[in-house]
């Protein structure tokens, strides 16, 4: 159920798990540019009749309206599994302000839903990041060292407005330029320390560090910082100079639940 959802009649037999499944990973694997158009749906009260590959990978939710008593209709992944691998799909093909619009709309169930890491997509969202700068609070800083305001929320002009997909290092062939603004989101699931990070163009340029994590899960090791540190050099120019004058914040994003 974690991967497809609610649909309870492919659950309960391997062989027609395996095929409906296999269906759904095919859907998202073979979008074109052209075809990404049918997930607009998501994250929207738009009715998907003659929309196949919705049938495979959405479901329609029923949300409380403004009003009381009302009810709408809300069209959201079918699980989290396979709305990750759609997401990170929309991000590589969408046109950026296509993507943001469609984030618009799914952040409140990127949130609420615990989505693992495509929750990061949340910080393309102003009015999220607005509302989460007065609820972010420091962990108890060691006793050698002050505690201090999250650079979101002294910078928070400087929120990223565009995303940028890593992709896995076997597929990465040239190092590119650090640009402030931008979400940076590695494509691969075992990415060490973060979820996803953007540069804040602070005095000194500051790392910001997303990470979804479950109750308790805010250690920190010396091994999963060096091997964030060579993945960054792996993919940006000028790495070493850059890291002379880098300051360095994770924020931490918790379900409520946990």
């Amino acid at each position: 159920m974690d991967k497809l959802g609610p649909i309870l009649r492919y659950i309960f037999d391997e062989g027609d798990y395996k095929y409906w499944i296999g269906n759904c990973h095919n859907l998202v694997d073979r979008t074109t540019s052209w075809g990404i158009q049918r997930y607009f749906v998501f994250g929207a009260f738009k009715l998907w009749e003659g929309n196949n590959a919705l049938e495979y990978l959405a479901r329609v939710v029923r949300v409380r309206g403004k009003t009381g008593g009302s009810e709408i209709l809300f069209n959201v992944p079918v699980s989290a599994h396979l709305g990750n691998k759609t997401l990170f799909k929309s991000a590589k093909l969408m046109q950026q302000h296509d993507f943001n619009f469609l984030i618009s709309g799914l952040t409140v169930y990127l949130i609420s839903e615990n989505f693992g890491r495509s929750t990061v997509f949340a910080f393309l969202n102003g009015s999220f990041v607005r509302a989460i700068e007065r609820r972010l609070r420091e962990l108890r800083p060691s006793p050698q060292r002050q505690s201090h305001r999250c650079a979101l929320a002294v910078y928070s002009q400087e929120r990223p407005t565009r995303h940028h997909v890593l992709p896995p290092l076997e597929h990465f062939s040239e190092r590119i330029d650090v640009e402030c603004g931008v979400l940076y989101i590695p494509a691969v699931e075992n990415f060490p320390l973060v979820d996803g990070f953007f540069f804040m163009d602070s005095n000194p340029m500051t790392l910001v560090g997303l990470r979804m994590a479950t109750a308790g899960g805010h250690h920190t090791t010396t091994s999963t910082v060096r091997q964030f540190t060579e993945y960054l050099a792996a993919y940006f120019n000028d790495r070493e100079g850059l890291s002379q004058e880098l300051s360095w914040e994770i924020i931490y994003v918790q379900h409520a639940d946990e």
